[in-house]
């Protein structure tokens, strides 16, 4: 069976800006989320409506995290990312949407991925941070 779309609604033209963006966030020779820090200073800067962010947030892939050369567990590395793009985004008040990607390295790696769980998003952020499944669709405004 098909599955149920929402129905359109004629709201008046208004443009939006939407930030998109995937990873890996970290350079290929260490982990020091440098690529991560110059997107989130372009966010404070442009103000986009919506930004969406891809992963891999820590990927699998990565020489330091194939060698186990990470100072701390992939969970923690992770979660201190999130963290770092949730804080740097807060500013600019930009609706937050963070999809999983196969390659993450703390997340399931089955197709279709579950959203990434995040216990401790802050209660300040609940509303403007969606984390979602992959594959999912966006229906912005």
């Amino acid at each position: 069976p098909k599955p149920p779309f929402f129905p359109q609604t004629a709201f008046p033209p208004e443009q939006r800006m939407v930030l998109v963006a995937c990873g890996p966030f970290t350079p290929s020779d260490g982990v020091a989320f440098e690529p991560l820090s110059d997107l989130l200073e372009v966010v404070a800067r442009d103000r986009p409506d919506v930004c969406v962010l891809l992963g891999p947030f820590l990927d699998a892939k990565h020489e330091q995290v194939e060698s186990c050369q990470l100072l701390g567990s992939f969970s923690d590395v992770f979660h201190l990312c999130l963290r770092t793009i949730i804080e740097g985004t807060r500013s600019a008040g930009s609706q937050l949407v963070l999809v999983p990607s196969l390659r993450d390295v703390s997340h399931d790696f089955v197709y279709p991925q579950p959203p990434f769980a995040f216990p401790d998003l802050p209660k300040e952020d609940r509303a403007r941070v969606l984390l979602v499944p992959e594959p999912c669709t966006l229906d912005i405004d």
